[in-house]
């Protein structure tokens, strides 16, 4: 029922005439989604449950019984105080109250340490609305200079005690390092 032509193919005739053909109208695809919100929770709450979590950093603090007074030479006594804009000031003794940068602080400490050779006592005071951050800080740096004194005292043959008191900051503290 068709015409051959040379190439060998075979055309159709078409039939009924010249009658228009009626366009062909594409069915929609449809993408069902529930699956794949099914997968996604699925996998979700795999990787949620098979994932550490971050754990809470805890920072080892040996608290000494309560005691209303302790005798400290004062040549041996470092003091720390963090104002409540996050500014630090140390004192020796009986010193007058002096600025010092936290990059500084942990200089300090090794120095001081090592001269004293390891009688120094370090006490932190910190306002009470300094940043807890800030107060964390402090504490890391003196944390690292540990290993350096430690390394240094061993060297004249001395064995590391540490001596570390936190108190709270006096109305006199205060006002020391108010006008600085």
């Amino acid at each position: 029922m068709g015409v051959a032509d040379f190439g060998g193919e075979v055309k159709r005739e078409r039939r009924g005439g010249t009658r228009r053909r009626k366009k062909m109208r594409r069915l929609r695809y449809r993408l069902d989604m529930t699956p794949l919100v099914d997968i996604a929770f699925l996998l979700l709450t795999f990787f949620m449950l098979t994932t550490t979590l971050i754990t809470p950093q805890v920072m080892e603090m040996t608290v000494p019984p309560e005691r209303t007074q302790v005798e400290v030479r004062q040549s041996e006594l470092l003091t720390l105080r963090i104002r409540q804009d996050g500014r630090i000031f140390y004192s020796l003794g009986q010193d007058a109250p002096q600025p010092i940068e936290l990059k500084d602080l942990r200089t300090l400490a090794v120095r001081e340490n090592v001269r004293l050779k390891n009688r120094l006592i370090t006490l932190l005071k910190a306002s009470p609305n300094v940043p807890y951050g800030r107060v964390i800080a402090v504490l890391d740096v003196l944390n690292q200079a540990e290993l350096e004194i430690t390394e240094q005292l061993a060297r004249e043959g001395l064995k590391r005690e540490r001596r570390f008191a936190i108190a709270p900051m006096t109305e006199q503290d205060e006002q020391e390092i108010a006008q600085l």
